[in-house]
């Protein structure tokens, strides 16, 4: 039986996933040691992420994209609470990782301009940060002394049913290998973007084991 896109997606993406989970950020995020600014930061890094690519993706003319993509995807608007909540509570990170967030961003514009069709790489990648997200939200909920969705919206948005809606749409849109390949391509390029964005904000925190 010939492999899903999701399926393609899942086994030649494995060693990128593995190796952010190893990076200094999770696994002082994990410890329970990770500073809030960098907690921050990296909301910080992914508004600038998530407006580029939702943006592209609701203009993209790709009976693919139109497939996939729809309101109810959209995280931006779940990142701009959390950083609201944080500015009301004076909490002004650096600019970590801007240059790197810029180039993926840049990457995502170019990409919509050239083969639209992969921008689905990307939201493959950023729709599943944030199931692994469910995981990780409890240890920031605990390091920060968090209640209730304060500062967690975009950490708390994914969910197993949400991901088998958005796998379904993304294994019939792309059925042939061609696209897939497109996909797949974005989608390693995404895991790229996302390492040196996630090495940045760990410059000066321990290494993980």
């Amino acid at each position: 039986m010939t492999a899903t896109v999701v399926e393609r997606l899942r086994a030649s993406t494995r060693a990128w996933h593995d190796a952010l989970e190893n990076s200094g950020f999770a696994t002082a995020m994990v410890a329970g040691t990770l500073p809030l600014d960098r907690y921050v930061g990296q909301l910080a890094a992914y508004r600038v992420v998530l407006e580029a690519l939702e943006g592209e993706l609701s203009r993209a003319a790709s009976p693919s994209v139109d497939r996939v993509w729809s309101a109810d995807l959209a995280k931006l608007p779940l990142i701009q609470r959390d950083l609201r909540y944080f500015a009301e509570s004076d909490v002004d990170p650096k600019p970590w990782a801007a240059g790197e967030t810029a180039a993926f961003a840049q990457e995502i514009r170019r990409t919509a301009a050239s083969a639209p069709q992969a921008l689905l790489g990307f939201l493959y990648v950023l729709e599943g940060s944030t199931l692994g997200g469910l995981v990780l939200r409890q240890y920031v909920t605990t390091a920060y002394r968090l209640s209730d969705a304060d500062g967690t919206a975009y950490y708390g948005s994914g969910d197993r049913d949400r991901w088998a809606r958005f796998t379904a749409r993304m294994s019939q849109a792309l059925s042939e290998p061609e696209a897939q390949g497109l996909v797949i391509t974005a989608a390693h390029r995404a895991y790229h973007h996302i390492a040196a964005m996630t090495d940045a904000l760990s410059v000066g925190l321990a290494p993980g084991p």
